[in-house]
């Protein structure tokens, strides 16, 4: 079942952690249809969203993925409805 999801990230050392959630992202881009972020610099974070568009369980590997790095909040809302 297909479903549009946004996951939103918060990278709390993005110096650190940065390359590695870079790479997974990359890992799973026929997934993603936006991505949009704003390095906050007084702040020491930067935060990202990410629209994506594919079954649940990609969507899920993802947010896994995303979650398992060390300094890096991740939350994922998905859509109810199942797309065509």
């Amino acid at each position: 079942m297909r479903k549009i999801a946004v996951i939103s990230a918060i990278l709390e050392d993005p110096s650190d952690s940065q390359q590695k959630f870079n790479d997974i992202v990359a890992s799973f881009k026929g997934l993603i249809k936006g991505r949009m972020g704003i390095p906050c610099h007084d702040e020491g974070v930067s935060v990202i969203s990410i629209v994506v568009v594919g079954e649940m369980d990609d969507i899920n590997n993802m947010t896994g993925k995303l979650g398992n790095l060390s300094n890096v909040l991740v939350k994922t809302s998905i859509s109810k409805k199942e797309l065509d």
